[in-house]
């Protein structure tokens, strides 16, 4: 990357602190303010490390600041993007980006006219684990994918989140808090999705907070679907079930599995950059495959613990600044980011109305994210 980006970041919650702690990781991006509605909040996670704190307004407006990474609620992330790219600067916003296909084309067109970038998380696909998966997938061992099956279930989130209401209201819910993981990783290995449907329903009207922390003991009315039974069907031929629930005490599932005809393979959990990955072959026999030598699939988190992770956030948002300059497609760019969101919104209208909806948008497969280009995006 030939230029230093000034990044700015818009929302001090929990998540800044990840992208605020690993973007000095990557080439050319500088992290230089935070901001936040709360003054106290931005002072806090600006004095932590060491930039500066703004206003919401004043970050929009500082001449230093080229990308802006939108960290705001979802129920925001439209209108705050808006405010972005009318400033005159790239963005890219923690996922889902938009909360609907409408939002999402009227974001795209701004943005093209002013030749600016929109990017989305999860980047998580980029991990080491989730690229070896689409090298092995596309090497043909597996034969073609036929089918598959997907799953991300829980007790559900005000077990262990201390603010979590908005988890349970319009804009919320699993299929579009974690959906996003597990459906860009599924078209980042199959491609684009064609038609779906889907069952949706929620256990419990009303939901007790027992996380601790100022809100345990209320009660939350819940306003959306809290279990998602779907089927996808891709261009590509595939289909796969997807089941995203909060009403699920325990469950044996593996995260993604998919069905080629000459074999299997077992992917992990895409809401994480490394993990296990096995495949099987026709006789049943699965094989833990041995991590190759991905940056982005080796432990950088908790390595004094029994289970070190792999965490390389950012690596979309630097993905995508090296395509402004390059003119290639953003691997995390909008196209992709936008067509997630109509899967995702089509499951819950798919549940509301027991339609089998056709998609109205498509997008590239993304690219593969190979160990080479991979070390290119890290600082020696």
């Amino acid at each position: 990357m030939a230029k230093t980006y000034g990044v700015g970041i818009m929302g001090a919650g929990n998540i800044s602190a990840a992208y605020l702690g690993l973007a000095p990781l990557f080439k050319g991006l500088e992290v230089r303010a935070v901001a936040d509605i709360v003054p106290e909040a931005a002072k806090r996670r600006a004095d932590e490390f060491k930039v500066a704190a703004q206003t919401p307004d004043e970050l929009l407006k500082n001449s230093e600041i080229d990308v802006i990474v939108n960290l705001t609620v979802p129920a925001a992330h439209y209108r705050v993007s808006m405010d972005i790219i009318s400033a005159g600067k790239h963005s890219y916003s923690e996922k889902p980006f938009v909360l609907s296909v409408e939002e999402g084309l009227s974001l795209k067109k701004s943005a093209d006219e002013r030749g600016l970038k929109v990017g989305s998380a999860p980047d998580t696909f980029l991990g080491g684990a989730h690229q070896q998966a689409r090298d092995i997938i596309d090497s043909g061992k597996l034969g073609k994918i036929m089918s598959g099956t997907t799953h991300v279930m829980s007790r559900g989130m005000e077990h262990w989140h201390p603010n979590p209401d908005f988890f349970f209201q319009p804009g919320g819910g699993p299929i579009l808090d974690l959906g996003p993981y597990y459906i860009t990783d599924l078209v980042h290995l199959l491609g684009p999705v064609k038609k779906l449907s889907a069952f949706t329903n929620m256990a419990r009207n009303e939901r007790v907070v027992t996380a601790e922390g100022p809100n345990k003991g209320s009660i939350i009315k819940v306003g959306t679907p809290t279990t998602i039974h779907g089927i996808l069907e891709f261009h590509n031929g595939a289909i796969v079930t997807i089941g995203a629930s909060w009403d699920v005490a325990a469950h044996g599932h593996h995260n993604i599995e998919l069905y080629g005809t000459d074999g299997s393979i077992f992917v992990p959990d895409p809401n994480f950059f490394g993990g296990d990955l096995v495949t099987a072959a026709l006789d049943g026999t699965r094989t833990l495959v041995a991590a190759w030598d991905h940056p982005f699939g080796k432990p950088n988190q908790g390595l004094d613990q029994p289970n070190p992770r792999a965490n390389y956030r950012c690596a979309g948002l630097a993905d995508m600044m090296i395509s402004h300059e390059t003119g290639q497609t953003a691997r995390c760019g909008l196209d992709v980011a936008l067509h997630v969101v109509e899967v995702m919104t089509g499951l819950l209208k798919a549940g509301e109305t027991g339609e089998v909806l056709t998609l109205q948008t498509t997008c590239e497969r993304p690219r593969a994210l190979n160990i080479e280009d991979a070390r290119a995006l890290l600082k020696a």
